[in-house]
């Protein structure tokens, strides 16, 4: 069955995302158009580019993601100087190592550009921090000044994947050198991209790095640093929240994966197979009630 997928941020928890579309592969769904954000946002670059679930897992399985780590040269080598750089630079690492693997990545498939693509099979999600908006690209490049179709998917998983302050921020050439960070500051699990789509024949499946709302503990704020991870997380789950509430769950696999790290680059191979496991089992039971012609007769309701 040809469905449409969406796929949220999480870092290296997005092994479990994996692990979720293996799942659906094995029993027999295969994705027409996808987006994503961030980790999401990999995910869904390499399904549109023509890569498999196991193929994409042992591209993951195989890098050292460590050596994706590329902190800028300083004339001092004192420890205290990545924390000069991140003041100016606002991010401990370049991110140019990143941009230049999903770019031999994509390579392999024939896809530089989103021209490569067919029109529409890939939406990514970033942060416009100079204008204060959400980007979808390549929806919304033209409003910058660049060609959609000539715009490097590479570029754009950068975008989506700027964790701020981890990642420097990208500049783009337009009005006010335009600063982009990671979509997830804006909408980590964007399922709302598909909502407009008046003539959607293809069932929408959601992959959320998450639990339901209502399963998710309290948080526990006692300092500075909690409050501020508080915030952020508040902040970037919100509009997705908001959006989650008022539709029906039915199309979306939460995969809880609190006890993993987002930035955890020296995962081990033991974790990464744990996060692919999760991934799997999730979808397994998420399939087992899962009804396509219950969501076709809500997707019409809701366009009546």
């Amino acid at each position: 069955m040809r469905i449409d997928g969406v796929f949220s941020g999480g870092g290296l928890k997005g092994f479990a995302l994996v692990g979720a579309v293996q799942e659906l592969e094995s029993q027999g769904y295969q994705f027409e158009q996808v987006a994503g954000t961030s980790a999401g946002a990999i995910v869904a670059s390499f399904l549109a580019a023509g890569y498999t679930a196991d193929e994409i897992g042992e591209l993951l399985a195989e890098e050292d993601f460590q050596a994706l780590l590329d902190p800028r040269k300083t004339l001092l080598p004192f420890p205290f100087m990545k924390w000069v750089s991140l003041y100016w630079r606002m991010g401990l690492y370049q991110g140019k190592a990143l941009e230049d693997w999903f770019f031999d990545k994509l390579a392999r498939k024939g896809c530089y550009a989103f021209g490569d693509l067919p029109s529409g099979s890939l939406k990514l999600v970033a942060s416009d921090l100079t204008n204060g908006k959400m980007m979808v690209l390549p929806d919304d490049l033209d409003q910058y000044g660049y060609d959609p179709d000539k715009f490097s998917i590479a570029k754009a998983l950068r975008m989506s994947c700027g964790i701020p302050y981890f990642f420097e921020p990208v500049r783009l050439d337009a009005p006010k050198g335009t600063i982009v960070v990671d979509g997830g500051v804006l909408s980590n699990f964007p399922m709302w991209l598909f909502d407009d789509n008046k003539s959607k024949k293809r069932p929408v499946i959601g992959l959320k790095l998450s639990r339901r709302q209502e399963d998710m503990p309290g948080r526990t704020i006692h300092n500075a640093l909690q409050l501020f991870e508080a915030l952020f997380s508040t902040m970037k789950n919100a509009h997705d929240e908001k959006y989650i509430s008022r539709e029906h769950e039915q199309n979306i696999v939460f995969i809880p994966v609190d006890d993993y790290s987002a930035t955890q680059f020296d995962m081990t191979e033991e974790q990464m197979e744990e996060l692919l496991t999760i991934g799997r089992n999730r979808t397994k039971q998420f399939l087992r009630t899962w009804s396509p012609n219950r969501l076709h007769l809500v997707s019409h309701r809701n366009v009546i």
